[in-house]
């Protein structure tokens, strides 16, 4: 169980994707200008990363290796990953629709998010077993839906500061992302 938890602790904080890895940087700046769509945006990812992740563990493991096509890995995942993000979009389209248009393109976006793909990657190339990758999938949606929910509540702060002109909108955003990637990088070494 101890093995289980420091591998989600070290997803979430260690390894964070965002800050430690910088991948999915696109939808990190992007909807990270409203908490509320951050929140969802979080949800989605990490429901995402999970599904996807515990049926390209299933794919690569009972059909891939058995018929020795592994080099088809990283094709089989974007396809998997696209189908999921194309279900997603229409029951959130269905059961949403403040939700899907505060998200706008970014849920789109999230088809081809590399952390969407990495996380499955990840999980192969660690040779996880099922629950490990389950596992390392959750904590991965959960530290990028920390790092958001974190840039989103900076950047709601920051409209009532102010902010140099030169640095308004994305440049400030840049400089808060490296402030967040330091604090996150003070807990690199202390869980593998």
């Amino acid at each position: 169980m101890n093995e289980y938890l420091l591998l989600f602790i070290g997803a979430v904080i260690v390894n964070n994707f965002v800050l430690t890895r910088f991948l999915g940087l696109c939808i990190f700046f992007g909807v990270s200008k409203n908490l509320n769509a951050s929140i969802g945006m979080g949800m989605a990812v990490t429901s995402v990363i999970t599904l996807s992740s515990m049926f390209a563990w299933m794919v690569y493991h009972f059909i891939l290796v058995p018929l020795n096509v592994t080099f088809l890995t990283t094709i089989v995942f974007v396809l998997l990953i696209a189908s999921f993000v194309q279900l997603l979009e229409m029951v959130i389209k269905k059961y949403a629709p403040a939700l899907y248009k505060m998200w706008g393109i970014y849920l789109l976006l999230i088809a081809t998010n590399c952390v969407v793909l990495g996380v499955p990657l990840i999980n192969v190339e660690s040779n996880f077993s099922f629950l490990k990758s389950l596992v390392n999938a959750v904590g991965s949606g959960v530290g990028f839906a920390v790092a958001i929910i974190l840039m989103a509540s900076l950047r709601e702060k920051l409209r009532l500061a102010d902010v140099p002109k030169s640095l308004e909108g994305l440049g400030i955003a840049f400089i808060l992302a490296g402030c967040l990637s330091l604090s996150f990088f003070g807990f690199s070494g202390m869980i593998k």
